[in-house]
């Protein structure tokens, strides 16, 4: 009995175009995804990006509102206040969402909170540096332009010489050594 179930379902499927990945892409967008409607998650393929539209509503949009990470960064470069809070501090908008992407930061037009951390959108010397905050989204989330100094992102790469960054292109074990001082050029071992 189990066994024709399984085979009337797999016929059903096949019948209605395969098991996805091909008949998904070949499908148009959703019946809400109407001529007009905003290329969002829900309707990623759908009409040209406007991040006017999002900029202008104040706290009312979220990561999982954009298809892609360089959509959530168009909407932080059109209000750099950033009134979604999709910003994590670095100028760099939800990293985790999908290709393709624009990790140039925005500088903000904020000033910089007490509580926030050191990075390149807010250099704040005086602030104790904590590598883990540049490990906590995984591999590749930050990149050079993300740290304030060159020793900020040595001080990465000390911390995990795995380096999930990318922040040691060449592999001699100096992170950034483009970025301004203050300097940490005693290679990390790798």
């Amino acid at each position: 009995m189990i066994a024709v179930v399984a085979v009337a379902l797999a016929v059903v499927v096949l019948a209605r175009g395969g098991w996805g990945s091909a008949a998904e892409a070949k499908r148009p967008d959703r019946e809400w995804c109407t001529p007009g409607t905003p290329r969002t998650a829900l309707c990623p393929n759908n009409k040209a990006f406007d991040a006017k539209e999002y900029a202008t509503h104040g706290d009312a949009f979220e990561c999982g509102n954009f298809a892609t990470q360089a959509d959530a960064q168009a909407v932080l470069r059109a209000d750099p206040s950033d009134p979604n809070h999709l910003d994590d501090g670095s100028g760099v908008a939800c990293r985790e969402l999908p290709e393709p992407r624009d990790i140039k930061p925005v500088t903000s037009t904020a000033t910089c909170d007490p509580d926030d951390v050191r990075s390149a959108r807010c250099p704040q010397p005086e602030r104790a540096f904590d590598a883990r905050y540049f490990l906590r989204y995984g591999n590749d989330a930050y990149d050079c332009p993300d740290f304030a100094s060159q020793a900020d992102a040595q001080a990465v790469l000390r911390f995990s010489p795995a380096d999930p960054n990318h922040l040691d292109g060449d592999g001699k074990g100096i992170a950034c050594p483009d970025l301004p001082g203050p300097k940490d050029v005693k290679p990390v071992r790798r």
